[in-house]
């Protein structure tokens, strides 16, 4: 499908007269006829009270503020959410694509781009995107670059698509049970041997705790994200930036210096009894999430807020089945810097904005991207008018669903913001505040402390703009054998432990993490 994607391009583009930069595009005077812009919007339908996404409430007050601001008169086109891929390459190969578009796949930009397809943005960026190089800020997988260029041609330079920003920097967190601790006279614990501590006196007291069994710390077979940040803890707070990225591979960070030491410690920990023996069998977050609701588990890591979402109720059905049972985030797994170290979400989101070469005003095209990056844009388009869109709480906006005309299609009207995922405050505290307003039944001061702590020297993975392409036949091969080996350390007795991992560590590398390994440090920019 995508050789027939990009051969239809590649046969458009022998035909195209490729338009120079209109100069008339920049600010005009009130008396200057305004500038002709077309912008892509996804078209989610209409179900569930939708409205027309090419006109309604929210566009016809961004036509007429950016008309004002920008003297640029803008016209959305409709392209479907569940399509919006081949739909957008059919409109690109009949010369007919939107002057600003959006899409999920850097990779298809790029190669648009390579194939002379859309423009290269880089010489717009230090000329018309300033409140965008503002709202973007320093990008964390790349310290001392501008999230900007994140997506960035390694090799050439070229910037053919922008990626949004993800405005969430939490990702994982360890909860405990607070009510446990308070039972047995236990503070929170603050370092690792404390946690350990900690597991053991769950255990060892099930009477005390009210309970006939006690699962000390439950994960699933998905090692890798239950434990992310128990690896992190392990790993030498002093490597460098280049070795962490080229030693992960898939995504799997088994190769790190210091990961084997923490495979080690949850080794200690199922031979220990703290782990529950069936975690091998738990594929997925059903049968665990139901054994916490039933009140024996002691500890479990997660995502941030794991125990207040909606779609699982796990606290809410904790403390109905056991009053007073509640979980709380701990941040108590240290490394030899005396750190908490905790994974950071990637700061760059799915949705990537390009302009095809198509385009007659790209510097119009590239205003507009501009102008939604101002504060007072994009605060509006993402929360809307008070007492309809939201209401106030001590200063800080509470989001309202709204019905008719003010409805958001799209969440936090990303469709609209496009540079933008997630609501962008002015201050971490005030995201959380926002956040807390977004899980009924849950106190706020619950979620706004799981969103602090799990913020809390959280850092993103290294990240460097380079196409690896020997990854993408062994991929799924080198995930299974990395699942595989996590189950098998962790279940080892000791005395077998570090067989066990020469073993599966010289399978691993032989089925290809070396080749991928070689490759990326090859690539290393």
């Amino acid at each position: 499908m995508k050789k027939h994607i990009f051969s239809l391009i590649a046969a458009a583009l022998t035909l195209m007269v490729i338009p120079g930069c209109n100069k008339s595009d920049k600010p005009a005077d009130s008396g200057s006829a305004p500038v002709a812009i077309t912008v892509e919007v996804f078209d989610r339908g209409t179900d569930g009270g939708k409205t027309d996404p090419t006109n309604n409430e929210w566009t016809k007050w961004i036509k007429a503020k950016v008309l004002k601001d920008e003297n640029i008169d803008v016209t959305f086109v409709a392209v479907s959410r569940w399509t919006e891929e081949p739909d957008i390459v059919a409109r690109m190969a009949a010369q007919d694509a939107p002057d600003l578009c959006y899409t999920y796949s850097m990779d298809n930009v790029r190669s648009w781009g390579i194939q002379g397809g859309v423009y290269d943005l880089a010489s717009y960026v230090d000329t018309l995107l300033p409140d965008m190089k503002a709202m973007m800020g320093e990008d964390p997988g790349i310290p001392g670059q501008n999230l900007i260029w994140h997506s960035k041609d390694v090799d050439s330079g070229a910037l053919y698509g922008i990626s949004n920003k993800y405005v969430y920097t939490a990702s994982h967190n360890t909860f405990i049970r607070k009510d446990w601790l308070d039972k047995l006279g236990l503070p929170l614990p603050k370092t690792t041997q404390e946690f350990y501590d900690t597991m053991v006196a769950f255990k060892n007291n099930p009477a005390k705790l009210g309970v006939d069994r006690v699962v000390p710390f439950l994960i699933t077979s998905d090692i890798r994200w239950q434990v992310y940040n128990i690896f992190l803890s392990f790993m030498d707070p002093g490597l460098s930036f280049q070795e962490r990225w080229v030693n992960t591979v898939a995504e799997r960070q088994v190769l790190v210096p210091g990961v084997k030491e923490a495979y080690r410690f949850l080794n200690r920990m199922y031979n220990d009894g703290l782990i529950d023996r069936d975690f091998p069998l738990y594929a997925d977050d059903t049968v665990p999430s139901n054994v916490m609701k039933s009140g024996i588990v002691g500890a479990f890591q997660h995502n941030w807020d794991q125990p207040f979402r909606q779609n699982l109720q796990i606290q809410t059905e904790l403390e109905k089945n056991i009053p007073g049972a509640k979980f709380v985030p701990v941040d108590c797994f240290t490394n030899s810097a005396g750190l908490t170290p905790k994974r950071g979400s990637p700061a760059a989101g799915g949705l990537i904005i390009f302009v095809p070469k198509t385009s007659k005003n790209p510097e119009a095209a590239m205003r507009y991207a501009n102008w939604l990056c101002r504060y007072e844009n994009y605060h509006f388009l993402q929360f809307g008018n008070e007492g309809v869109n939201h209401e106030l709480v001590n200063g800080v906006p509470k989001p309202i669903s709204a019905t008719g005309p003010w409805i958001q299609n799209s969440g936090v009207n990303v469709d609209y913001t496009m540079s933008i995922n997630g609501y962008l405050m002015k201050t971490p505290e005030e995201l959380s505040q926002v956040l807390a307003f977004g899980y009924p039944g849950i106190p706020p001061e619950d979620v706004i402390t799981a969103y602090i702590m799990a913020s809390t020297n959280a850092k993103q993975e290294p990240y460097v703009p380079a196409t690896i392409t020997s990854i993408s036949t062994i991929r799924q091969v080198l995930v299974d054998k990395e699942k595989a080996l996590s189950v098998n350390l962790i279940c080892a007795s000791p005395g077998t432990f570090d067989q066990t991992w020469d073993a599966g560590i010289k399978d691993w590398l032989t089925s290809g993490a070396q080749t991928v390994i070689d490759e990326q440090r090859a690539k290393y920019r």
